[in-house]
């Protein structure tokens, strides 16, 4: 059974920076296609970034150039690095990952990602 722990969430003002981690475990090869996800109250949740198996990303349009998604297969870690925050960017974050090599479309939804972490929040001050 894959389960994953988001943790690294917390309150930042505006242009600052956190760094959200998802442990992942229950599966050890690397053919899983992995991503972040938000979801602000009252909205739909919505994708912010995607790894696949060879480490290719996509981003949202509104964190490109502002958010980093990485991966380490040797900690089965997934991580989110968001710089020079804004307080649109104040959402409860998800970790999900899905047993593909590649996603072929964008965006992807909540429906294309078997596995989800319990979430993270992350508060964004002006």
């Amino acid at each position: 059974q894959v389960q994953l722990v988001e943790s690294g969430g917390g309150s930042v003002r505006a242009g600052g920076s956190l760094r959200l981690s998802c442990a992942a475990s229950g599966y050890t090869d690397s053919s899983y296609c992995m991503a972040w996800f938000r979801q602000a109250p009252g909205k739909e949740r919505e994708v912010v970034a995607t790894i696949n198996s060879d480490g290719g990303t996509a981003y949202v349009d509104s964190v490109k150039g502002r958010f980093t998604i990485a991966k380490d297969l040797t900690k089965n870690t997934l991580s989110l690095q968001m710089n020079s925050l804004k307080p649109e960017d104040t959402a409860m974050y998800f970790c999900a990952a899905e047993p593909k090599r590649y996603l072929t479309w964008w965006p992807p939804v909540q429906a294309d990602f078997r596995y989800w972490g319990q979430g993270t929040q992350v508060t964004v001050s002006s």
